[in-house]
Formats: structure tokens, C-alpha cells, sequence
């Protein structure tokens, strides 16, 4: 059993929801973000994703798009990335890092791999590579034992959705609507629609991401995902903050209120 498989067991057998955190490497600097994603985890994460900051994202909203044009001005490297997956890994929650391909590919992909299951993580997460473009990365990550993560999104087809799903590890990741991430006022209507869907062909856990700000919110995708999935609004309160030590305290704080939302067993995962 994979890390991340056995935090959604231990989540499932308290019959709740695991949550899932991101934050990007070199925000506000390396020492901060460790310090930052601990806070988390101390908190009540029970995931962490750690964002690759790279200069020409995809999917990310403006509050992601900053931290890590910030991150990549202070001079954050791959390395840098790797020493803080090393860094979270020993607080004992599984790491995964998000990222887009293209930093994978010119790191070397066997290279990649390589590190980071020498940082101790448990995984990857690969927003804009297609299953049919990833066999270098499957094979190595096998190798590895490292989770591969691929998207979904509500216009994805029961087809593609069959594709997708098996070609993953750990769990599917849903995107609760279609955009780029960011906080919004109301879950997508389509999120709970997507995770029924995606279990029609696989048995792996759904997670749900795009949207979370608040414990209401997580509580609500709780009662139809196996994990809620949180980044931007971590990321909000340390861009918010007036210095770094009070932006670690919000998002501890953050943390601490989702997680009593993904606890809450009112609303305990539909399957």
C-alpha cells in the first residue's frame, strides 16, 4: 500500500473525508514554505501537495500565479522543491508535488523520479500531461513507487474518464469546474456529479480541488468526495499577511477550520 492510499484508509476508516493541502516550494521563501506546510499538517492535513512554481502556468488562478512569480524571482529551484518534500516528508504525512510537465521533462524524467523518492515523496501530480503522452513518466514512477495523479474536469467524457482513471495512482484528482484555480462563493454544482461519475470505473479514492475557502465548503464536498483538496486559499492568507510569521498562524489557523469540516461525520463520504 502506497502512503497516500493508506491516508485515505485511515480517513475512511474515521469515516471522513482526508484533507489535502497545497502550498508552493520558495513561498515566502524555502525555510517559510516548510515552516508554512508544516503549520498545516500540524493542523490537521492529512495530504500535502507542493506546487513546482513555474513561469508559465496553466490551470492556476491569479493567487497561485503570484505566490510562485514570487517564488521564481527569490531564485527557487528544482532542488529547492526536492529539500522541501524532504522536509514535509518527515512530519510522517505522504508529499506529493504538483506540477506542470514541462520541468519534469527538462530535469529528466528518470532524474525526477529518482529524486523524489529519495526526498521521501509519495507522488506526482500532472495537471496538463495526458495519459496517452505519459508512459515514460508511469513506467519510472512503477518503478519508484511513486502515485501518479491526473485530472479530470466535468467536461471530460465517460471514456476519457476511463482512460484517465486507469492510468492513475493514490487518487483521482476532480476538478470541481471548469477554469483556473481560486476560491469561490459556492462549490460547483457539477463536483458531486464528476465524483459519481469517476467511480462508475474506478474504486480509487476522488478528490476534490478548485474552489474550498472555508470549513462550510469542505464539509459540503466531504459528504460526496474522499478528500477535499485546498490550495488557493492557503496560499491567499500568507500573500495576505503582513509578515511571514502571521501568515504561517492563518494558515494553520485555515487548516485547523477545514479540517473540522472534513470531520465533520454528518457528512462522511457518499459512495
Amino acid at each position: 500500500m502506497s502512503a497516500v492510499a493508506g491516508a485515505f484508509e485511515r480517513a475512511a476508516a474515521q469515516r471522513r473525508a482526508a484533507l489535502v493541502g497545497y502550498l508552493p516550494a520558495g513561498f515566502p521563501s524555502v525555510p517559510d514554505a516548510i515552516a508554512a506546510i508544516t503549520a498545516m499538517v500540524e493542523a490537521g492535513v492529512d495530504i500535502v501537495e507542493i506546487g513546482l512554481p513555474y513561469s508559465d502556468p496553466l490551470i492556476d488562478g491569479p493567487v497561485i500565479q503570484e505566490a510562485a512569480s514570487r517564488a521564481l524571482a527569490a531564485g527557487t529551484r528544482v532542488s529547492d522543491v526536492f529539500d522541501t518534500v524532504q522536509a514535509v516528508a518527515q512530519t510522517g504525512v505522504p508529499v506529493l508535488v504538483m506540477t506542470y510537465w514541462n520541468p519534469v521533462d527538462q530535469h529528466g524524467v528518470a532524474a525526477f523520479a529518482r529524486d523524489l523518492a529519495n526526498a521521501g515523496g509519495s507522488g506526482l501530480i500532472t495537471p496538463d500531461l495526458t495519459p496517452e503522452e505519459a508512459g515514460s513518466w508511469l513506467e519510472v514512477a512503477a518503478a519508484r513507487g511513486l502515485d501518479p495523479v491526473f485530472l479530470v474536469a466535468p467536461s471530460s467524457s465517460a471514456e476519457r474518464i476511463k482512460l484517465i482513471t486507469s492510468a492513475c495512482g493514490g487518487f483521482v484528482y476532480a476538478a470541481s469546474m471548469m477554469g483556473v484555480t481560486g476560491t469561490r462563493d459556492v462549490v460547483g454544482d457539477q463536483a458531486a456529479a464528476l465524483v459519481r461519475r469517476v467511480r462508475e470505473h474506478t474504486s480509487l479514492p476522488v478528490g476534490v480541488g478548485l474552489g474550498v475557502k472555508n470549513s462550510s465548503q469542505a464539509s459540503e464536498v466531504a459528504g460526496f468526495a474522499d478528500a477535499v483538496i485546498v490550495g488557493s486559499a492557503f496560499v491567499r492568507r500568507l500573500l495576505d499577511a503582513p509578515d511571514t510569521g502571521a501568515g504561517i498562524a492563518a494558515v494553520r489557523d485555515l487548516a485547523a477550520d477545514l479540517a473540522s469540516g472534513v470531520r465533520d461525520r454528518a457528512h462522511s463520504p457518499a459512495k
